[in-house]
């Protein structure tokens, strides 16, 4: 049985990845876990956790699926391609998949002029189909700075071990993500050691990828991956 990790990015939970976890729960086999990392999910609790404990909550969910599956693919969004990353350097990982992976800082600031931009969007009378408000609008004011600063701790932690990652890599990036830089992607590209790397931007997606105008293609093209054998490197862009 193949085992599929599933790592959310920082302030979210399952919910940003859910139309990807979604299409492969219909289209595979796969035993996919989702969990949850400590302080996150539909209410924050975010002041007292520490950047260890979000690394050693993944750690023990790929555990147990280890423990669960013959051979595991992870999965990582953001913060959570992060995570995943580190895993992947750590353990026996079979692919891996970063979704507009933090490996730089994300931009706070940014966070809060497109909170503001999508309360402004409430004027159409369409703010409650707006996936993204409604993932933010209970998240304003419930970030405390410890928390943030926690964040950056472990992007510092996680981006050491790139260098250890050697396993089939899919690195897919939104060209109109303003919190992690769409250059972000090739310096992940050149600082994981694997010869197995396929980078792939989507013109029309922003940071929330997997829930943006271009999901239906980025489910299709990360479904191809992990189905896929890797007898040859590559590295294209589209």
């Amino acid at each position: 049985m193949i085992g599929c990790l599933v790592i959310h990015g920082y302030t979210g939970g399952p919910f940003e990845v859910r139309p990807l976890t979604d299409y492969l729960k219909k289209h595979t086999n796969f035993h996919i876990e989702v969990p949850t990392l400590p302080g996150h999910g539909e209410i924050l609790a975010l002041d007292d956790v520490s950047y260890e404990k979000w690394l050693t909550a993944a750690e023990e969910s790929f555990k147990k699926l280890e423990n669960k599956t013959d051979r595991i693919f992870i999965i990582g969004f953001s913060m959570g391609g992060m995570i995943a990353a580190y895993l992947a350097a750590k353990y026996n990982v079979e692919k891996l998949v970063l979704l507009a992976t933090a490996g730089k800082y994300l931009s706070f600031a940014q966070i809060s002029r497109e909170v503001g931009e999508v309360i402004k969007d409430g004027l159409t009378g369409k703010i409650k189909d707006n996936m993204l408000y409604q993932h933010y609008k209970t998240k304003i004011g419930e970030v405390p700075i410890k928390a943030n600063i926690e964040f950056m701790r472990l992007v510092r932690f996680t981006k050491k071990h790139l260098k250890d990652v050697d396993v089939p890599v899919l690195i897919a990036q939104g060209h109109l993500d303003s919190l992690v830089p769409y250059k972000t992607a090739y310096h992940l590209a050149k600082e994981i050691k694997s010869e197995h790397k396929e980078v792939v931007f989507f013109d029309q997606s922003k940071h929330h990828i997997c829930l943006g105008e271009d999901k239906d293609t980025l489910n299709s093209i990360v479904h191809k991956f992990l189905n896929s054998t890797s007898e040859k490197s590559k590295h294209t862009l589209r």
